[in-house]
């Protein structure tokens, strides 16, 4: 990583000091997701991937060695989501891309509600993470250059969703999603917060800031 890039992390003091926990993150490039093991020095982490790079040997050889779980991002993956909550439950610690692909923009695209599911059924802390500068177009253009990558990782403040309700669980998974990509984007530069800009939430934590 340090060959590749600049990295500047902030808001370690965020990470509980015992426990394991969801990491939500933005999704801009392909080094997001080393970018975990760089960042948090810990080996302890589950990454799901979509379910294409399982096709690539490489990248399913790794998997094995790196606890990436490759998951249908188009169909609910029921299979799926009860391995990670058993890898969960033996002490593991999730890294998870709200919006389930990588931003083609740099700018977010809507998250879906499989982490607000996740963090609900785990009842486990979130802590939002921005990524800035981890754009493949950023990097490849810079690598051709020999030059190094100014990237930006930043942690918020942990928090915990409430228990879905019984009922209206579908508008409650919404409301959970998009208080974990306000809290993300709250971090970001305006430029970067793309689908969630002009949302009621993100409004109310920068006017808190």
């Amino acid at each position: 990583m340090n060959l590749v890039a600049r990295v500047e992390v902030t808001g370690y003091e965020h990470l509980p000091k015992e426990g394991n926990f969801v990491i939500a993150t933005n999704h801009l490039g392909v080094l997001d997701a080393p970018m975990a093991y760089y960042a948090l020095n810990r080996w302890d982490l589950i990454i799901p991937v979509g379910e294409k790079w399982e096709k690539i040997p490489f990248i399913n050889w790794l998997g094995k060695y790196f606890n990436l779980i490759f998951i249908d991002r188009f169909n609910p993956d029921i299979k799926t989501l009860r391995k990670i909550i058993k890898l969960m439950h033996e002490g593991n610690n999730l890294i998870i891309a709200p919006e389930g692909t990588r931003s083609r923009t740099g700018a977010m695209s809507e998250g879906k509600p499989g982490v607000s599911y996740l963090a609900t059924k785990l009842g486990l802390p979130i802590i939002p993470v921005a990524l800035v500068g981890t754009e493949d177009e950023f990097l490849f253009a810079n690598l051709k250059r020999l030059r190094k990558t100014q990237i930006q990782v930043k942690a918020g403040k942990a928090f915990t969703l409430p228990k879905l309700p019984k009922e209206n669980r579908d508008k409650a998974l919404k409301q959970y999603t998009d208080e974990i990509m306000c809290q993300i984007a709250v971090m970001l530069p305006e430029r970067n917060r793309g689908f969630y800009k002009d949302h009621p939430r993100l409004k109310e934590l920068l006017a808190a800031k």
